[in-house]
């Protein structure tokens, strides 16, 4: 079993820590990487400055509403770069708003997941992302450094 690379986009320390701890819990081997902002993600991913030997992930989990660039860029910078766009792109946000759920599968989202307020639905939501995308689903094998 290879180890699943994840990149969660995340600005808040809370959901940092409740995604972790859930996918602890799970059955997967996984690296995952957490950057703070949009900014961060865009220099991550194209391994630039402190990043230029990260890994490529195999998934990234992506919050909408992150600083300096918001997810939506993040999101649109990825899926038309031809080195990127073949991974996998969770949204995992607070907004319910339709227009961002149409924007984000405008713009070749893999899925969109409002996060629950509640621990123990926030909990259940990662543990399912881990039994489909990380159990189920075949991602693509990317470069493996």
């Amino acid at each position: 079993m290879r180890t699943i690379r994840i990149l969660l986009v995340e600005d808040n320390p809370a959901d940092v820590r409740l995604t972790q701890e859930a996918l602890k819990s799970g059955k997967i081997l996984y690296n995952l990487q957490v950057v703070r902002d949009g900014h961060e993600a865009l220099e991550f991913l194209g391994k630039n400055g402190t990043y230029n030997n990260a890994f490529t992930p195999d998934l990234i989990l992506l919050d909408l509403n992150i600083p300096v660039v918001n997810g939506r860029e993040v999101l649109t910078l990825v899926k038309s770069d031809p080195n990127l766009k073949q991974i996998p792109v969770i949204i995992l946000t607070t907004s319910s708003d339709e227009r961002d759920v149409l924007e984000t599968y405008a713009h070749d989202a893999n899925c969109y997941i409002t996060k629950p307020f509640d621990f123990d639905q926030f909990i259940n939501v990662i543990k399912l992302i881990d039994n489909f995308w990380l159990s189920i689903v075949r991602l693509p094998e990317n470069e493996r450094h």
